[in-house]
């Protein structure tokens, strides 16, 4: 059994961290829930924003564009594909942008990305290493090796991360499931979130 897990997805950390710096409030269906580290939010411009109105009106779709290409799984030629095309051609480009994804720097460029996101990306990183168990027997699959060997079965090979708080869970392409950092860290939240994936 093979489980990959992309605990730093980040054209969705990325959109998640501009929601609430920028203070958007997007409207849409089964969108995930506040960060956890509410420093962002702290920060964040309150009542009216800077921010373009075209930000909040395409944040739903960024979302969901990124979420499908984070729920497929990657191509294993891609990088010989690569190697194989050249420098600044379309061949590369279009390799590159399969590879890569949707992401909000793709569409909006870094204009949304201060200072303060390095800072908080490194937090994130510190976060992220401390988050992690020492031990094999406390890693979180291992724990909720009960529930994984089900969604397994059923195809799931891949399971992403996102800093959120609360449950977050979405079954995304055949073959992925997304939670929330906290959801994963809960053994009994992670094996109900992994029972989804059947």
């Amino acid at each position: 059994m093979l489980i990959t897990v992309d605990d730093d997805p980040n054209s969705l950390v990325d959109l998640l961290w501009v929601r609430e710096a920028w203070n958007l409030n997007p409207v849409g269906e089964d969108l995930p829930s506040l960060l956890s580290d509410d420093s962002v939010r702290a920060h964040a411009p309150t009542g009216s924003t800077d921010a373009p109105a075209a930000w909040v009106e395409a944040w739903p779709g960024m979302w969901n564009a990124c979420i499908h290409h984070a729920g497929l799984l990657q191509d294993s030629t891609i990088f010989d594909q690569l190697q194989h095309t050249l420098d600044g051609s379309p061949e590369r480009a279009n390799l590159l942008a399969n590879m890569v994804g949707p992401s909000w720097k793709s569409s909006f460029g870094d204009e949304a990305f201060t200072e303060k996101k390095k800072t908080w990306n490194r937090s994130q990183f510190q976060a992220r290493t401390q988050r992690r168990p020492t031990s094999l027997a406390d890693d979180p699959e291992r724990l909720s090796l009960s529930a994984l060997i089900p969604a397994w079965q059923a195809g799931l090979t891949k399971i992403v991360t996102i800093p959120c708080q609360g449950s977050y869970t979405r079954v995304i392409g055949q073959h992925t499931l997304l939670v929330t950092d906290e959801t994963r860290d809960d053994h009994e939240r992670y094996n109900e979130a992994l029972k989804q994936f059947r």
